[in-house]
């Protein structure tokens, strides 16, 4: 008998990394947050997953690159679309001690208008059991197409798909923290899962405990809510399962946290997919988040 397939849509922006290699020199790259996270979902779930990519790139050589490369890691690309005179964007990582800045281009960025077309958004989310976007997803579009993501999200989360949504609160890409607050609390109402930093709500929202920021979601209309904390404790509350903390072991190593809030969802998502509770699934996000950070770069191989 043949198993059930399944599917889990990442929309957001994929972006050229330039990321150090220790000797003065970059390597050259593809990441971005929601596709990070497709990235490892696509190696930690079983085949019966389909992983796809809703973005949009150009039409030039290194677009073509990049789908080549989502391609070759078993990334589904007919939901991302070619816009002429677009291209992708780029961002600079800097390392000091293992923490990352980033410089970003991306002017040009044909992702910034992959919600423009409703009927596209919504074919692409035609048969998603999972979609998951970000806060930086939101950030890079313009009013109107902000509204016609969550609106078809909205009706998608209506037929039944989950919607998982990461805050990812990054101040510069917002004109200011009210803007920006605003937009997130709407987010929040359209999903299921929410999986926020608290280091992020906490500083713009005025909250002094995770506890508060799972409450403000929780009002949001979210089942799910996972609240990050770098190297501290772990809050959740699952609707079932009530209120789980979780500590997660040290990382034996800090060489890079680029895409450790990334890698975590992925883990988490995963092994939620596949029937884990709560504490476990965010076990499980910790354990690979610890692997990822001990290397350089976004996308590194993991031990599953």
């Amino acid at each position: 008998m043949n198993e059930r397939h399944h599917r889990i849509l990442a929309i957001g922006e994929c972006m050229v990394e330039m990321a150090p290699r220790g000797d003065g020199a970059y390597t050259r790259n593809f990441a971005g947050d929601t596709f990070n996270t497709a990235w490892y979902l696509r190696r930690l779930l079983p085949e019966t997953w389909s992983v796809d990519y809703c973005s949009a790139v150009g039409e030039d050589r290194i677009s073509d690159h990049m789908i080549t490369f989502m391609q070759e890691a078993g990334i589904g690309t007919d939901s991302v679309r070619r816009i002429s005179g677009r291209t992708v964007g780029l961002y600079m990582i800097e390392l000091d001690n293992g923490e990352r800045s980033f410089s970003y281009w991306r002017g040009q960025s044909a992702a910034k208008l992959l919600a423009r077309d409703r009927e596209v958004l919504s074919a692409a989310l035609a048969e998603t059991e999972v979609a998951l976007f970000s806060g930086i997803t939101l950030a890079i579009l313009s009013e109107e197409d902000r509204r016609n993501l969550l609106d078809t999200l909205a009706e998608a989360r209506r037929r039944g798909t989950v919607v998982a949504f990461d805050p990812n609160m990054r101040l510069r890409l917002w004109p200011d923290v009210a803007v920006m607050c605003a937009a997130v609390t709407e987010a929040a109402a359209v999903a299921d899962i929410v999986l926020p930093s608290f280091d992020e709500d906490g500083q713009y929202y005025g909250e002094t405990s995770p506890l508060e920021t799972i409450a403000r979601y929780r009002n949001a209309g979210a089942s799910t809510i996972v609240v990050k904390n770098g190297v501290g404790r772990i809050h959740a509350e699952g609707r079932d399962e009530g209120v789980v903390t979780f500590d997660p072991r040290p990382a034996a190593e800090v060489v890079d946290t680029t895409a450790a809030g990334d890698s975590f969802n992925a883990g988490f998502l995963a092994a939620r997919l596949a029937g884990a509770s709560l504490g476990d699934a965010i076990g499980r996000g910790s354990q690979v988040a610890a692997q990822v950070i001990g290397k350089r770069g976004a996308l590194v191989e993991i031990d599953l």
